[in-house]
């Protein structure tokens, strides 16, 4: 698990909580029309931008928030480093039967063990990075939209709840009431779209970055091997993919 993703949406709703609790009683910040017009009206929007396929596709998408599924890069080019001294001493033809974690590096090895020049093996792999980053948007886009969208109907509801109220106003006695739950919907549309959706699409975004970043790694380390570069030199290499202090080899 994200263990960031999950200690922010806790302590967001545990701050929001308390100073509602603490201000009186939480019951009067309770709605069920109001939160029925955000999030149906941020789900409406989502499948007209982008359709149904895109929605639902999002939603699966959105688990990587919660999930980290990704290799870790000085992990990676410990890897390729040795599958190059594996390489220099007996050949390509052997990596087939070594045993490889990342599944994009096993497929580029085997392209490498297949006897694909370094051209059609480098134009392959980067095509599927950048169609594996053009799905990632679509999932980024679903949730900046849903993301504006809530502000926008917690505004529309709020402007429900007012004609509602301006409807009745033969009762002086219900105005206050029905003041306060008009603005509990756009209370809900700010926090639905800066606690989930906004820091959902961005998050969306940094582990598309780190896919990426792990890819590039990857096709740069098996071109280097079918180069036959000195592993020392190809590790080297691979770390100016890292910052600064994760680098072992500046260190020696």
């Amino acid at each position: 698990m994200d263990i960031a993703t999950l200690v922010g949406l806790i302590a967001g709703s545990v701050i929001l909580l308390a100073a509602i609790i603490l201000g009186g009683s939480a019951g009067i910040f309770v709605n069920i029309p109001s939160v029925l017009i955000v999030i149906g009206g941020a789900s409406a929007t989502a499948f007209i931008r982008a359709g149904m396929s895109e929605v639902i596709n999002s939603m699966k998408v959105a688990m990587n928030a919660f999930t980290i599924k990704l290799s870790n890069p000085q992990e990676i080019i410990q890897e390729i480093v040795n599958l190059a001294n594996i390489a220099r001493k007996n050949g390509l033809i052997v990596l087939e039967q070594q045993p490889i974690n990342d599944p994009f590096l096993k497929k580029a090895i085997m392209y490498c063990v297949d006897g694909h020049e370094a051209e059609f093996i480098q134009e392959v792999l980067r095509k599927e990075v950048e169609l594996t980053i053009e799905r990632h948007e679509v999932g980024q886009s679903v949730f900046k939209g849903m993301g504006d969208a809530a502000p926008a109907f917690g505004m529309i509801g709020t402007l429900v709840g007012l004609v509602q109220m301006l409807a009745s106003m033969d009762d002086p006695s219900s105005i206050g009431p029905a003041m306060a739950v008009a603005l509990l919907t756009t209370l809900y549309g700010a926090v639905m779209a800066n606690l989930i959706f906004i820091p959902m699409a961005d998050k969306l975004a940094l582990r598309s970055q780190e896919e990426e970043r792990n890819r590039l790694l990857i096709i740069e380390g098996v071109l280097g091997i079918l180069k036959g570069l000195n592993p020392r030199v190809m590790e080297e290499f691979l770390e100016t993919f890292l910052a600064p202090k994760a680098r072992k080899t500046g260190k020696r």
